[in-house]
């Protein structure tokens, strides 16, 4: 299946659109749609491939702000039926990622059906997912964070030069890699927009994104109803109150289209059909 992705990255005009299933019950957006619920999981997938998504990023763990960490077993219990389903259904030519951080967690789900992994921090939760990802050979998203969940948005937030922070941690976490001989052609790279980053810094990103493809790997970007979108609405519109996460799509592809516009080959998303209009154009465009 890692073929097939290859495949859809070598195609240099067209932007690929993961859709996001969160079985959690806590998760910012969508916490408890999908949750303990089989049945309306995979309608969500078959829903978000039918619209046009490419990649289906099933995760079951919370990384919103303030979120708490669940053990490897239960990640797995939420995971893995979802995953096996999702295979049987809709068929062996889904992409199909999962999003985690633990080795044992990404080890199940791969065998399970999964073709990649997306993992928020790289490796720096232990190098045992650097050795899952060598020995699998599957895709892995290096997804920056400054901090973790729980506090990672919470009290002074200070980089010195966001994007050198970022390729940085790039840096690092290849060398990581290296040491396990994962290929140059498994990296994804994301620079985490809205983990551990203040409004400023969000925008810097989205401003500077060309820095990244300096690595000349496939980049992704997540900001699909993001909270600095809804502050920013806010502020900017004297609003009385934040816009919902839901009312957040037209702010996120603002943003999209100028990461798109200066590199970005991957968008992560909630709303799946919108996006894909929005990316079509946009596409047509470059």
């Amino acid at each position: 299946m890692k073929n097939n992705l290859t495949k859809l990255l070598s195609q240099k005009k067209k932007t690929l659109i993961m859709g996001i299933l969160n079985v959690t019950p806590d998760s910012f957006s969508d916490g408890g749609l999908y949750f303990n619920n089989i049945v309306n999981a995979l309608k969500q997938a078959g829903r978000m491939i039918k619209d046009g998504a490419d990649i289906i990023d099933i995760g079951g763990e919370s990384t919103r702000p303030g979120s708490l960490p669940v053990s490897v077993d239960e990640e797995i219990r939420r995971v893995l039926p979802v995953i096996k389903r999702v295979r049987q259904k809709l068929g062996k030519d889904v992409i199909i990622s999962i999003d985690t951080s633990k080795a044992k967690v990404a080890e199940m789900a791969i065998k399970a059906g999964a073709n990649m992994v997306n993992s928020l921090g790289g490796f720096t939760s232990g190098v045992e997912l650097a050795k899952v990802v060598a020995d699998k050979k599957v895709p892995v998203v290096l997804y920056h964070i400054k901090g973790e969940p729980r506090t990672m948005q919470s009290g002074e937030i200070k980089y010195k030069n966001v994007i050198k922070e970022i390729n940085t941690f790039f840096e690092k976490q290849m060398a990581i890699g290296r040491s396990y001989s994962i290929k140059k052609e498994q990296y994804i790279l994301d620079p985490g927009i809205g983990f551990g980053k203040r409004i400023g810094h969000n925008l810097t990103i989205i401003k500077e994104f060309k820095k990244f493809t300096k690595w000349k790997m496939p980049l992704l970007v997540s900001i699909s109803r993001k909270s600095h979108l809804g502050l920013i609405l806010q502020n900017k519109l004297n609003l009385k109150k934040i816009p919902s996460p839901e009312e957040r799509l037209e702010a996120g592809l603002a943003e999209v289209a100028v990461a798109v516009l200066n590199g970005a080959s991957i968008v992560r998303t909630h709303d799946v059909l919108q996006t894909k209009y929005f990316l079509t154009i946009l596409d047509e465009l470059r």
